[in-house]
């Protein structure tokens, strides 16, 4: 799928340090001001792999996630006109592609950088988490429809799913995906989001952050391209299915000093699918 020259002297696997929570905390997360969060973590040493190598094997329903050759039209994503209009509607239309939803709602899009001077609420986030549950996910729907067409679709299966696209080469702060089939019920820990999605005001949203798991498989994508995106799970409705796909930014030992800024979006998406 990637083109010779990203596949061409890449490794294997790097060598990395990814910040779990301390098993049975309750962190606190403050986005915007990261100084007043309540994160007890412990630094752990992972193997993450290039998923590169494994992509054509990787789905959504065994892996949680899935890396994508999908360009886009969209030129300015520090443009939130453009991108809630333009880009909103190509991912729809690819989560449909992907999932066979009846309806996607998208939301939640953030722009992101570690460049100097960056707010702290557009910094990439470190610390393995996995960023909302069935109760923020029910609040989103009601959000963006109303609370009566949200409870029209909620009595089917929904799913919330994050898709994250570099807007130039990814050459520091990568993102890495823990694969959801490693991670077991008991590895989440409850988390609180205060002020999240770039908004100070808005109420506390709820999801997990992973406690440490020797089992937990980590990927990511080096060198990731901006014709190219994540795919990934958080919540399923139907809790026999694969979800709750862990990730982090995460510093890559092979980085350049003189790399430059990671730059990327990320939006949010629900796909309904018909009441069985």
């Amino acid at each position: 799928m990637q083109s010779p020259d990203i596949e061409t002297g890449l490794p294997d696997r790097v060598e990395a340090r990814i910040k779990y929570v301390v098993a049975g905390e309750k962190a606190i997360f403050y986005p915007t001001d990261r100084e007043k969060s309540y994160w007890p973590g412990e630094v752990h040493a992972v193997s993450v792999e290039n998923m590169r190598l494994h992509v054509d094997s990787l789905s959504l329903e065994k892996n949680g996630f899935v890396l994508l050759q999908e360009p886009t039209s969209v030129s300015d994503f520090y443009d939130p006109r453009v991108v809630q209009s333009d880009y909103f509607a190509e991912v729809i239309e690819l989560v449909k592609r992907l999932n066979g939803a009846e309806k996607v709602i998208v939301f939640g899009d953030v722009v992101r950088s570690d460049a100097p001077g960056s707010s702290d609420g557009a910094l990439p986030a470190y610390g393995a988490h996995i960023d909302y549950g069935d109760r923020s996910v029910r609040v989103f729907a009601e959000d963006v429809l109303g609370k009566q067409e949200a409870a029209r679709w909620l009595r089917g299966r929904y799913v919330l799913m994050n898709l994250w696209r570099p807007i130039t080469p990814v050459y520091r702060s990568p993102l890495a995906l823990c694969d959801a089939a490693s991670v077991l019920p008991g590895d989440l820990n409850d988390s609180e989001v205060r002020g999240g999605l770039m908004d100070p005001e808005r109420p506390s949203l709820f999801g997990y952050n992973l406690s440490y798991n020797p089992q937990h498989r980590w990927f990511y994508a080096p060198l990731m391209q901006p014709d190219e995106v994540f795919v990934f799970k958080l919540f399923d409705s139907d809790r026999g299915c694969v979800q709750w796909t862990g990730h982090t930014a995460f510093d890559d030992p092979s980085t350049k000093p003189d790399a430059p800024a990671r730059e990327s979006i990320e939006v949010r998406t629900i796909s309904f699918f018909p009441e069985a």
